[in-house]
């Protein structure tokens, strides 16, 4: 592994009085990442219906795209021939790619897993493809992400501990493979901690990946199944086990409840799909629920859809409005709604960030870490 370890850096800027939060700064090539910090999705070097300007007015600091999905369409070979993702989708901040693992397992049927790593039929074209844990690092190498995952296999829930056990394992050889194919000095590579729902196999897994001095790590396999108490547990026996001067990363979580107990666990970064999907069904947070804008009481609603919200959507366009290019189906509707959601979930990471400063986070989002709350 050849990382320029003085391109990478996270320093720890504040610390809860009470919980494991944390506020910092993880510096990239392409820029720094306040933590904690929520992470747009862009699965196919784009946000779905929002431009990288509406990213940049959103306060977006780091995105993601997915190897998976960009091996398959348009392939590593073009976005390398553009100058990598950023120039080929014109972001200029820090970006993200996942290792393809989790797309890959979870096409249950259309894929065969063995040590060497995984065979799988393309739902594009039906052509057969052999993904390693070499190959997933080429094509991340290619991308030109500031940061990359090493490959994993992610174990849906449930499965036994045999089957997680055996995972976990696997990951890990791995991992150490991913270290050895790693070629490029701009590029973090992360490790991800395995381990199901049993405590001594995270443990394990964790303690394992610390004694291999990575950049970053994070913690995978939550949020395929398990309900929203069980994961808030895994990230809880998890997250402290990771090194204080590392950036830690929460994959596929975007709720608020999820994002401030997994922040009170001491985890800095996240991402979900989750804004830009709701958004395409005509809902939006706000105010920490979820409203449903074909709903019949927005129908004739003309106040800003949230009046706290800086958003372009909220400053310009009323409720109603909204309420009728959802109704419609109308791709305004999708793009005015996601810009607000992805807006809404950086500015509340945003906020804890500000309350783990001022060391106010148990006050100011009790509501979030008590038990049972179900808000979103």
């Amino acid at each position: 592994m050849t990382e320029d370890k003085a391109k990478f850096s996270f320093k720890c800027q504040a610390n809860c009085s009470h919980t494991q939060a944390r506020a910092g700064v993880f510096a990239t090539p392409h820029g720094v990442v306040e933590t904690p910090k929520f992470m747009p999705v862009g699965t196919l070097a784009n946000v779905k219906t929002l431009t990288p300007a509406h990213l940049e007015a959103a306060g977006s600091q780091m995105v993601l795209a997915n190897t998976y999905h960009l091996h398959l369409q348009p392939g590593e070979a073009i976005v390398a021939g553009a100058g990598g993702l950023h120039k080929f989708m014109a972001w200029p901040g820090p970006m993200l790619t996942d290792s393809g693992g989790f797309q890959v397992f979870s096409l249950s049927q259309m894929r065969k897993i063995t040590d060497d790593g995984v065979t799988f039929r393309s739902p594009r074209d039906g052509r057969m493809i052999n993904l390693t844990p070499e190959r997933s690092i080429e094509i991340q190498n290619d991308l030109g992400a500031d940061v990359i995952m090493a490959f994993d296999e992610c174990p849906p829930y449930p499965a036994t501990r045999e089957e997680v056990e055996a995972a976990t394992n696997r990951t890990y050889r791995w991992l150490q493979r991913c270290i050895q194919a790693h070629s490029r000095p701009d590029q973090a590579l992360f490790g991800i901690v395995q381990g199901g729902v049993f405590p001594d196999l995270r443990s394990r897994a964790a303690n394992q990946l610390v004694d291999l001095d990575l950049p970053g790590y994070a913690i995978g396999g939550v949020s395929v199944g398990e309900s929203g108490d069980l994961i808030a547990e895994i990230v809880k026996v998890t997250a402290p086990l990771l090194p204080a001067n590392k950036p830690r990363y929460l994959m596929g979580i975007g709720t608020y409840r999820e994002m401030a107990l997994a922040v009170a666990s001491g985890v800095d970064m996240f991402d979900c799909v989750i804004p830009t999907r709701l958004a395409r069904h005509g809902t939006a947070f706000v105010g920490g629920e979820r409203w449903s804008l074909k709903n019949a009481r927005f129908r004739e609603d003309f106040a800003p859809l949230d009046e706290s919200c800086p958003c372009y959507t909220c400053q310009k366009f009323s409720r109603a409005y909204l309420a009728h290019l959802a109704r419609a189906n109308e791709v305004l509707g999708y793009t005015l709604l996601a810009l607000h959601n992805v807006t809404e979930l950086i500015r509340f990471t945003g906020r804890m960030r500000e309350a783990i400063l001022a060391d106010r986070f148990t006050e100011e989002f009790a509501c979030w870490l008590a038990p049972r709350v179900d808000r979103s």
